[in-house]
């Protein structure tokens, strides 16, 4: 393997660890910045509807910036964007500047996601095997160190602008040093079938003189060297935008009401109660490291459709468990069953154009970001018309629904699938 390509993996490992570290710090000085901005829960759960909508915003504007300048270009200045405005929900001393503070922190977030996922899905490209799984887990290790690195600052009473500003110095460091190894862009390819032979679209013949001379539409459409309208995002993209929507919906019931699911059904100790989230994000992290091992022997679709008929299993012990230790064990369950079917879901779109894979990828991860921002807001409101353990078979459901529709994940381009039917993959790329 050669050494850039490890140095830019490494590097990738970098900007996911930092992304999970950012976020973590930001989310353990929640209440401090809550307590000097002067504001209300219910105020401080409007402007964090701002920070999702700047995460979203920022993704969609992020992908095709970064199909046209390359990853090695948009990631460093998304990492710097995200780092910097960490700074300011620390300095917010009113509503209107959080408010200010969360969008704009929301906003490098959205970038930095979009970003770091499509350079990860072309150093997958060049290890020919499944490696995305190991970059999310990373993401998980950033929100552990967090978690330590925040709970030792606040026991030595830093305040959070103090806390948050040594924080983003720190993230501009780490973006400086990983920056160099970033793979630079790869020349575009048209798809072509897995044994090498061209597709439907011609894919893979020798160019004719009518296709090296551009019309004078195409030069009209593409004056100056431009490149042409980009086409339609196909609709399997927007199938895996919609599963990662209802998994990440999943993931977002399981952070935001594991915990108050065992005190208020099963009447567990708030301490006893901590160790659901704690079971749950212990397995996705776990499963997370593990999976990409599993990807390669047996390919995505497996990943998707048994993870998440895993995932259904364990929630459903979870909504009908008379016991603490089960229902613990079935948050285990869940944690491992979704593990690797996110980052299965990006992988695939990322690869499925490699020309367009930063407008693919922030199709995916944007959808998939509301889904875990829509999952508290549909929960909560179930509870005034059913018990909460009866509302966690909501994500059962759409859990159900994505182990049937994995089978889109054999139709496009993977890094390794070893399906027998065949596939694309992008040019340029040997069969798994």
């Amino acid at each position: 393997m050669e050494k850039s390509l490890r140095a830019a993996r490494i590097a990738t490992f970098g900007f996911f660890t930092l992304n999970g570290f950012v976020m973590g710090m930001w989310v353990v000085h929640i209440p401090t910045v809550e307590h000097r901005a002067g504001i209300s829960h219910a105020v401080l759960g409007w402007l964090l509807l701002l920070l999702g909508g700047g995460a979203f915003a920022g993704m969609q504007l992020v992908g095709p910036l970064t199909d046209r300048l390359g990853a090695r270009k948009v990631v460093p200045a998304s990492a710097a964007l995200c780092s910097a405005a960490l700074i300011l929900p620390g300095l917010a001393t009113e509503a209107w500047t959080l408010a200010v503070a969360m969008l704009v922190f929301g906003f490098g977030n959205g970038c930095l996601d979009v970003s770091m996922n499509t350079h990860a899905v072309q150093v997958e490209r060049g290890y020919e095997r499944p490696i995305m799984s190991a970059f999310h887990a990373f993401f998980s290790v950033g929100g552990v160190l967090a978690a330590l690195v925040g709970a030792r600052t606040l026991s030595w009473d830093w305040s959070a602008a103090l806390t948050l500003t040594s924080v983003s110095v720190f993230g501009l460091v780490v973006t400086v040093l990983f920056t160099p190894a970033l793979l630079r862009p790869e020349p575009a390819h048209a798809p072509e079938s897995r044994d090498g032979t061209p597709d439907e679209t011609g894919a893979g013949r020798k160019p004719s003189p009518a296709d090296q001379e551009p019309s004078p539409a195409d030069r009209l459409s593409s004056p100056a060297g431009r490149k042409p309208p980009r086409a339609k995002t196909p609709s399997r993209i927007w199938a895996l935008a919609a599963l990662a929507f209802m998994l990440m919906l999943c993931e977002g019931v399981a952070n935001d009401w594991s915990v108050l699911g065992l005190r208020e059904v099963l009447d567990a100790p708030a301490a006893t109660a901590a160790f659901a989230y704690g079971a749950f994000s212990t397995a996705m992290t776990i499963g997370r490291l593990l999976t990409d091992r599993v990807a390669a022997r047996f390919g995505p679709v497996a990943i998707v459709r048994y993870g998440t008929a895993l995932g259904a299993l364990g929630l459903t012990v979870v909504a009908l468990s008379p016991w603490i230790p089960l229902a613990l064990a079935g948050w285990t369950v869940f944690g491992i069953g979704l593990s690797g079917s996110v980052p299965q879901l990006f992988s695939a779109a990322g690869h499925a154009d490699q020309g367009n894979a930063g407008v693919n990828v922030s199709r995916v991860a944007g959808l998939g970001y509301l889904g875990m921002l829509a999952g508290p807001a549909i929960i909560g409101p179930m509870t005034h018309f059913i018990p909460l353990n009866l509302t966690f078979f909501l994500p059962v459901v759409f859990c159900v629904i994505a182990a049937s529709a994995a089978r889109i994940l054999r139709t496009g381009p993977a890094a390794a699938t070893p399906a027998a039917e065949p596939a694309q993959v992008s040019a340029g790329s040997r069969p798994a």
